[in-house]
């Protein structure tokens, strides 16, 4: 079971937002940060997804990976493999070998992942995505473990809505 280490939550009122709240987190990532998300149908998690890879300098186009499931993109600065396991049962995410990615030397990000969540590793940043209007979403963050929890403390100080 994982040690629920910190929450926060933000309100992201644009795209732009979102793309800064992306920034900050890109900024943090290091080989095997795991990023869950989850939410509404078309709250951004996919939006989500593309500003943390282009701020990871991914230049390839970055879409949902729906029916690949997993898409592996070359950043400047980290791989980014970006999953979406909402077609797939707990089982076939079991077979897909996921450990080899949340351990290995690039950034996961989990589309749905509430899906899979035995399958997912004891530290990792959860981002719940809320469709609040059309532009306007809360994003509710929480850190399992380290160093997620740093960075959830650390926004909060910041002052970043």
């Amino acid at each position: 079971m994982n040690l629920l280490s910190a929450k926060h939550a933000v309100r992201s009122m644009s795209e732009q937002d979102t793309e800064q709240i992306a920034a900050f987190v890109a900024k943090r990532c290091v080989p095997g940060t795991v990023i869950a998300l989850d939410g509404d149908l078309g709250a951004g998690k996919t939006r989500f997804s593309q500003a943390l890879a282009k701020e990871l300098g991914v230049t390839d186009v970055v879409n949902s990976p729906t029916f690949t499931i997993i898409k592996e993109y070359e950043g400047e600065k980290l791989p980014f493999y970006h999953m979406d396991v909402y077609r797939i049962s707990m089982n076939e995410a079991d077979d897909l070998g996921l450990d080899e990615y949340f351990f290995g030397d690039g950034v996961s990000v989990v589309e749905w992942s509430s899906i899979i969540t035995p399958l997912l590793p004891d530290q990792y940043l959860h981002l719940f995505l809320q469709y609040e209007g059309e532009t306007e979403r809360v994003i509710r963050i929480t850190a399992y473990g380290e160093p997620y929890a740093a960075w959830v403390n650390e926004w909060k100080r910041s002052g970043m809505a």
